[in-house]
């Protein structure tokens, strides 16, 4: 048995190689152990005795981490917490960790993915040419203006927002951003415009959210922002799906506030 036991909770329908990990842990008489648990019940009963925790892909209950006996340290795979009971583990004197720095470019590639598919009406295109109706999408695409000179805003501008700037600054956009966190001297090192949210929103042709979840920006984005926005406004979500009011963002598009939404992620 290996003096110092870490515990792996991640998602089952995705094998994991702990190479890199390993290789960190040189020197040290430890072991990964993954524990394929379906409730809290399941996994506390795995990792009572665990020295770390490594999660992924799960919720970390306040259940849990008061289950833990001797648990030293919590290492998430994620930028965000929000899925943690930070709190409670702070109580017992455990930190978590996470990785502020992964998949950014992975995802600012993704953010900029949506945007341009969202302009260039990309679903409907397909959909029509799969149809036998592909003369119908000319239509909808003489109504678009080019996207040089259109205005980008972000909502918050961490790591993810910041390296869409470089992807997306060619086709010739203008760029705002609205973080009341990050020194407008950063935003306009970056050719980044700052302004306060509610300018953001009014001026944007696309609103771009990377808003972490907490508790002080649940639904933050709701009725009173989509109102704000321009009829022809693409609202695009790559931060976390808490941080809308969804139930607001589809009487916007229903009703017709603003024109399109691409999310890559959801309220559930």
């Amino acid at each position: 048995m290996a003096k110092y036991t870490i515990v792996s909770w991640g998602r089952s329908n995705l094998p994991r190689d702990y190479t890199f990990e390993m290789e960190s842990l040189q020197g040290v008489d430890a072991e990964i152990v993954e524990a394929a648990a379906a409730s809290d019940d399941a996994f506390l009963d795995r990792a009572q005795d665990a020295d770390a925790l490594i999660v992924s892909g799960h919720g970390l209950s306040e259940k849990v981490i008061n289950g833990l006996k001797q648990c030293k340290v919590i290492a998430l795979d994620s930028v965000g917490t929000n899925h943690v009971a930070v709190a409670a583990a702070t109580a017992k004197g455990i930190p978590v960790t996470n990785c502020p720095d992964i998949n950014v470019q992975e995802v600012a590639e993704h953010t900029a993915a949506l945007i341009l598919a969202a302009h260039r009406r990309l679903l409907l295109m397909d959909k029509t040419v799969r149809q036998g109706r592909w003369w119908e999408s000319h239509a909808p695409l003489r109504q678009l203006p080019r996207l040089f000179g259109q205005t980008l805003g972000f909502i918050s501008f961490g790591n993810i927002p910041r390296a869409v700037v470089p992807l997306l600054k060619p086709f010739g956009l203008r760029l705002l951003a609205h973080d009341p966190f990050v020194m407008e001297t950063v935003m306009i090192q970056y050719g980044v415009e700052p302004v306060g949210l509610q300018e953001l929103l009014q001026r944007s042709d696309f609103i771009c959210n990377h808003l972490p979840g907490s508790a002080g920006t649940a639904k933050l984005i709701g009725k009173e922002q989509f109102r704000l926005m321009k009829s022809n406004a693409v609202f695009v979500n790559t931060g976390r799906g808490t941080t809308v009011d969804e139930a607001a963002l589809i009487r916007a598009l229903d009703e017709g506030w603003i024109a399109h939404a691409a999310l890559d992620v959801l309220e559930q």
